[in-house]
């Protein structure tokens, strides 16, 4: 199971920090993601780490966001550090581990 955590309202220019913590038998040596879709929209990649920590942010990400992956209490753990927020980041945002565990996802409402 995948447990994401951490979204909510925020106004423009703030910051969030999105976790997501893998359970069973999710393994991260494939690497760990953040997804993001916003209303009427597709989902889309925001942020990738592999098991060695190479990263690639989509374009909007790059600067602003940071994903980093940690264990806490024996659970691998993918987080995403958002900073200088923008309303069009308003989306619900999903944590993905290869090839196809997906979290609940997690609703990041930003306001101008």
């Amino acid at each position: 199971q995948l447990q994401a955590s951490g979204g909510g309202p925020v106004q423009a220019g703030g910051s969030l920090r999105l976790s997501c913590a893998a359970s069973g038998d999710i393994s991260s040596i494939y690497g760990m993601g953040w997804f993001r879709q916003a209303a009427g929209k597709k989902r889309v990649m925001v942020a990738t780490i592999t098991s060695g920590g190479t990263t690639d942010y989509a374009d909007f990400a790059k600067g602003r966001f940071t994903i980093s992956t940690s264990t806490d209490n024996a659970k691998n753990t993918v987080s995403l550090q958002m900073d200088s927020l923008k309303p069009e980041d308003t989306a619900v945002y999903y944590c993905w581990y290869p090839p196809n565990y997906w979290g609940q996802g997690t609703l990041v409402t930003v306001s101008s």
